[in-house]
């Protein structure tokens, strides 16, 4: 099999996992958007502030926000920055009370899941409910899983790292309480490595890398179907089929940074262009352009990290030699994928981002 093809499949493989264009008609959210109910993250981080002393009304007016009102992106960012400022624990802890939440249909659907690997999928497909600041992709290989966070709708640098260890949180938590047990995860940091790894060790464990290419989770497949306690003989997931059946559309949207991402996957071998995706998107390539610099970023660097992606998924999980990938990706030969690779994270293809 060639690699275009690998790469091809791959692709295939990962568009049904929450990698799909959402729902027609829905437009990426941007970060201020004001679509997220305050029952859901804006209720739970209330709870959270109260618990650590902090007055609400100074917390709310900070935020420049109203209790009850819907949240946009920017709030709900505003909103976790003076618990980030806190105690060094606070990421660990919102995440553990983050999933399976209280997020309607979507957070149902996860306690209704068979397994892991269901309840990943799920968060993965209506990330808008469950995630709507990083957005989960799932990669799926012969014995493991991968489970990655790309950005929504681009979260200030200042607070990625707490944003990455909040969710990691909440995935680790979520799965051990579901499925009655700690499971060994492996964890990638796409950062250095902090002087006090404590929080880390108590709430993720110690399996640990730092300074890699991509913020992902890794888990042994057979780990993620094992049946979760008490699913036997239960009904089918009737939250999942009212999603399905367009229930809750809202939680198929896609943040802006995560839909171009959706959208430029299927052309990684190709050249895609700022006017194509401003005609998906249906505005003008001023436009997009405009829209990309308020979310801190612009079209070449996110198509850039998405080829670093696809890169070290082709090396690393499917062990692909440096001059194939370099094919599968457009790239006459192998020296000048390793250059582009290095312009796009600062270092080598020779690390894989998850460890192994």
């Amino acid at each position: 099999m060639s690699p275009c093809l690998d790469l091809r499949d791959r692709i295939e493989q990962a568009l049904p996992l929450g990698l799909a264009a959402p729902r027609q008609g829905l437009r990426p959210y941007q970060r201020d958007t004001a679509f997220i109910p305050w029952a859901c993250q804006g209720a739970l981080l209330a709870e959270f502030a109260c618990s650590r002393g902090l007055e609400r009304t100074d917390w709310l007016a900070q935020a420049e926000v109203r209790q009850g009102q819907a949240l946009s992106p920017r709030q709900l960012l505003a909103l976790l920055l003076p618990l980030q400022q806190g105690a060094k624990d606070s990421a660990f802890v919102i995440g553990q009370l983050s999933l399976p939440g209280h997020y309607g249909l979507a957070s149902q659907a996860l306690q209704q899941a068979d397994n892991l690997l269901d309840a990943l999928r799920i968060l993965c497909r209506y990330a808008a409910r469950l995630s709507p600041l990083l957005t989960p992709r799932l990669l799926v290989h012969e014995r493991e899983l991968v489970l990655y966070w790309t950005e929504a709708c681009g979260a200030p640098t200042p607070q990625r790292a707490f944003l990455v260890d909040l969710h990691m949180s909440a995935v680790t938590a979520m799965a051990q309480w579901l499925g009655g047990r700690r499971l060994p995860w492996s964890y990638s940091f796409n950062r250095t490595r902090p002087a006090d790894l404590s929080q880390h060790a108590v709430y993720l464990g110690r399996e640990l890398r730092f300074d890699c290419q991509v913020d992902a989770m890794r888990l042994g497949l057979d780990e993620a179907r094992r049946p979760w306690p008490g699913r036997a003989g239960r009904p089918d997931n009737l939250a999942l089929q009212a999603l399905g059946q367009g229930a809750d559309p809202e939680a198929e949207r896609r943040g802006l940074l995560a839909a171009l991402y959706d959208h430029l996957l299927p052309q990684v071998a190709d050249t895609p262009s700022l006017e194509q995706a401003a005609a998906v998107f249906e505005v003008s390539t001023a436009t997009l352009k405009r829209h990309l610099a308020r979310h801190g970023t612009h079209f070449q660097a996110e198509f850039d990290q998405l080829r670093a992606h696809v890169a070290l998924c082709l090396l690393h999980l499917d062990g692909q030699a440096n001059e194939a990938v370099a094919r599968a990706l457009g790239f006459y030969d192998a020296i000048n994928f390793r250059r582009s690779f290095r312009r796009w994270t600062g270092g080598a293809p020779g690390l894989w981002a998850v460890g192994g």
